[in-house]
């Protein structure tokens, strides 16, 4: 099959002219165009990678930078600021009299914070507040004004607090109650409100945790034996004062400040180690500048500058004195000619230092030269 196939080509040309000027150049053609379009293909596909690559560790390092300044800011917050308040239900306890159906001692009760444990912060004022329930009955309307004391004490029974505070139930007018009443008495028929006030007392207003001896128990104590109450609970709230009354009052704003400050020094971070660990050429380059300019603008500087200026200059002379013998040998010319080249030299490196002769006696020299070799 392959003999008949080139039997049939020599026939058809038998010199192979066609072979030679058509179909060989028509396939090399075709081969490089192959090349080239496969050639930009790789290297359009090689830059798409490339740009791929360097999009994905931009993104990558954004996300990184945006991630370290949120942790960060999370970080201090949760160092930072401490628990807004810790509530404690508090149960009184008293001894039942047979005669007369109001208690025979005052109701006090025990309220375990935590067990050998700091729950405070140490530095941060708190308030301690007692909230009573009080129904308007009329024993507590009235009853008048009673005390609430409390005692705070740490993991060895130690006092390290004691106060007492006044309270009673607020005041309110027979026809004031009488409107209420009829103005709400549908939700007090649903049961959806009672008729009871909160009397908050507040025992501490500005109480100080010690490191050494933190509070772990409570002691709190209601000074009258006619008082009635529903519940009554323990709430010890922090006083925030300068930054943390910010950040607490304000969480979006400062969480916006902290984050963009947190960015800022990052992003200064960043970029000096990239321009110290990358090739900034451009860097280096304007440090030598700055420090040849500052150089240059001492006094002492600018002396030593000239002095190296006029020895650099009786250098080059002796050099061009000593050189006579090499030109010489190279150029192949006289010792006569050699000497008045040294000499023009010098002239030319003294009149340009403004010692000497000038360009008038530099072209006499020549003159006389070059009627010598005539």
């Amino acid at each position: 099959m392959n003999f008949l196939l080139r039997f049939v080509v020599f026939c058809l040309d038998p010199l192979g002219l066609g072979r030679r000027f058509l179909i060989r150049p028509a396939l090399n053609l075709g081969w490089n165009v192959y090349d080239r379009v496969r050639s930009k293909a790789d290297e359009k596909v090689g830059t798409v990678r490339e740009l791929v690559l360097r999009l994905g560790l931009i993104a990558f390092a954004v996300v990184l930078i945006i991630w370290l300044a949120v942790f960060m800011y999370a970080a201090f917050y949760y160092v930072y600021m401490p628990a807004i308040s810790h509530t404690r239900p508090v149960h009184m306890q008293f001894k039942t009299c047979l005669e007369t159906s109001t208690p025979c001692t005052f109701p006090h009760a025990h309220v375990s914070l935590t067990k050998k444990q700091q729950l405070l912060m140490v530095g941060q004022a708190y308030k301690v507040i007692v909230n009573i329930d009080m129904p308007e009955s009329p024993q507590n309307l009235e009853l008048g004004m009673f005390m609430v004391c409390a005692e705070m004490r740490d993991y060895d029974s130690m006092l390290r607090g004691h106060s007492c505070r006044s309270a009673m139930m607020r005041y309110r007018s027979p026809l004031i109650r009488m409107i209420s009443t009829w103005a709400l008495s549908p939700l007090y028929v649903l049961g959806w409100k009672e008729e009871f006030q909160q009397v908050p007392v507040e025992i501490f207003s500005r109480y100080l945790e010690e490191r050494q001896h933190p509070i772990t128990d409570v002691y709190v104590e209601i000074q009258s034996q006619k008082i009635q109450f529903y519940t009554v609970t323990l709430h010890i709230v922090a006083d925030f004062t300068g930054l943390r009354y910010i950040m607490f009052n304000w969480p979006v704003l400062s969480a916006i400040v902290a984050i963009s400050t947190n960015l800022f020094f990052i992003l200064v971070v960043f970029l000096l180690s990239w321009y110290h660990w990358s090739d900034a050429k451009w860097l280096h380059s304007v440090q030598i500048k700055y420090a040849r300019l500052t150089k240059s603008l001492e006094p002492g500087v600018v002396r030593a500058s000239s002095k190296a200026s006029s020895l650099r200059d009786d250098d080059d002379d002796l050099l061009a004195y000593g050189d006579k013998s090499d030109i010489a040998d190279v150029g192949g010319d006289t010792l006569s000619d050699v000497d008045a080249e040294a000499d023009d030299l010098v002239l030319v490196k003294k009149s340009a230092s403004g010692k000497t002769d000038s360009q008038d006696a530099l072209r006499k020299r020549h003159g006389k030269k070059t009627t010598a070799d005539h």
